[in-house]
């Protein structure tokens, strides 16, 4: 499970907005916000947590669950090597934000 702290950390580190994540998961801006102010544990249907997990794993997010190998122990995330898909490096002038497509 990702907790509400994950979520906006995830989004920090791969450089990208609300907007820009809701059009990623094929959710809505609301949505998005909705789970970024949930108390600890993200709320939401079981079909839009597993877009948002999906999307952010394709990213190259890594969710750190508590217990896991970090060197501070605790819950957080971190980016995956160089397996971070092309798309978070493309300017947000450059998305297509309403469809969810990018541009050629």
């Amino acid at each position: 499970m990702i907790t509400a702290a994950q979520l906006r950390a995830a989004r920090a580190l791969l450089g990208i907005d609300q907007r820009a994540l809701a059009a990623l998961c094929g959710l809505s801006v609301p949505t998005i916000q909705r789970m970024e102010a949930s108390e600890v544990m993200i709320r939401g249907n079981v079909d839009s947590l597993v877009k948002l997990m999906t999307a952010l794993e394709h990213a190259g997010i890594e969710l750190i669950a508590p217990g896991a190998a970090s060197l501070s122990g605790g819950r957080g995330v971190r980016l995956r090597g160089e397996t971070v898909t092309p798309w978070v490096h493309r300017r947000r002038e450059d998305m297509d934000l309403p469809s969810g497509r990018w541009r050629a």
